[in-house]
């Protein structure tokens, strides 16, 4: 009874293995833009790229980031100083990739650059704590899309858009959930757009992986500022004892990052170069076995989860 059963699922997963094990010809013709390329996924995937023999064309925002990256990299790989929340910036970078790329068009973008902003309870924050991320992020990512869409259209190429876990469950506060909701949305309706034009378009989603974003000193005193420039009322309401929680999760959540960050690159590697590339990728244990399955669980349940350790206001509201 169970053996027909097994032998087409065995059958399946051979096909869906073999489909997806196809990777495209002529890699060394294809360019590809990375953004985000000083540090973390972004530099390693430059690197990997490299080695395939593809045509990187590297976006680092310092130009001691562009230059260690040179360093380690083929004489292929070019490098350009790009901030994605400066359209003068991104109107630059796309002269250089046009006349770069010429009628070859661009292959592959990956927006990959992004920072994790404030990380603190919402009613801490301003509206430019969230603006800044949302910038970089979201906005950013919309920008240097839109700019390089055209050259992308021209090879028929592919769009990968690195948004996160948090992108499908919010479990930090802030504005970088936010903007990785949003450019889930971005990239569905993108994908969709594209695909009469033979341009597809896939989503990283990252677990926790340890990169220059969780930069753990620099989140804590970002944190630290934020409660220091609080209102006494607002003090006493959340309390000492709520700050030293907050920033003993911080501590955790960091550590409990992966330092494999291939198995980000890899899967941006394999949306750029499989004949059928995935339209989702997730990358981390965390993410397969915990937060995407926790997603399609009653919210009753998600918020349980999400506030089981979380730190207790001092007073509560009467």
């Amino acid at each position: 009874m169970w053996l027909p059963l097994l032998v087409m699922l065995a059958l399946i997963f051979l096909y869906r293995w073999y489909r997806q094990s196809q990777i495209l010809e002529n890699l060394s013709d294809k360019y590809v833009f990375i953004t985000g390329c000083d540090s973390g996924f972004g530099n390693l995937l430059a690197r990997q790229l490299d080695r395939r023999g593809m045509r990187v064309l590297a976006a680092c925002l310092t130009e001691t980031g562009a230059e260690n990256l040179k360093k380690e990299a083929s004489s292929r790989l070019q490098t350009i100083i790009l901030d994605v929340s400066d359209s003068k910036s991104v109107s630059s970078a796309a002269e250089w990739v046009s006349h770069i790329v010429g009628e070859k068009g661009l292959w592959g973008l990956v927006n990959n650059a992004g920072i994790a902003g404030k990380v603190a309870p919402n009613g801490w924050l301003k509206k430019d704590d969230f603006l800044n991320v949302l910038n970089v992020n979201l906005l950013g990512l919309i920008d240097v899309t839109l700019t390089l869409l055209p050259f992308i259209r021209r090879a028929q190429g592919r769009i990968v858009n690195v948004a996160s876990i948090l992108g499908r469950i919010a479990f930090i506060t802030g504005g970088y959930s936010i903007s990785k909701y949003g450019v889930e949305a971005f990239s569905d309706t993108l994908r969709r757009e594209l695909s009469d034009f033979g341009v597809k378009v896939s989503i990283i989603e990252p677990g926790g992986f340890n990169t220059a974003i969780s930069n753990l000193p620099l989140l804590k005193n970002n944190l630290k500022e934020k409660w220091e420039s609080l209102p006494t009322e607002t003090k006493e309401i959340y309390g000492e004892l709520y700050l030293s929680k907050l920033l003993k999760n911080m501590e955790d959540m960091v550590a409990s990052g992966s330092f494999k960050i291939y198995k980000v690159t890899n899967c941006m590697e394999h949306a750029l170069t499989a004949c059928q590339p995935w339209t989702r990728y997730s990358a981390g244990w965390d993410a397969k076995l915990f937060l995407i399955p926790l997603s399609y669980l009653p919210t009753f349940i998600s918020d349980y989860v999400a506030s089981w350790n979380a730190p207790k206001p001092a007073l509560k509201a009467q």
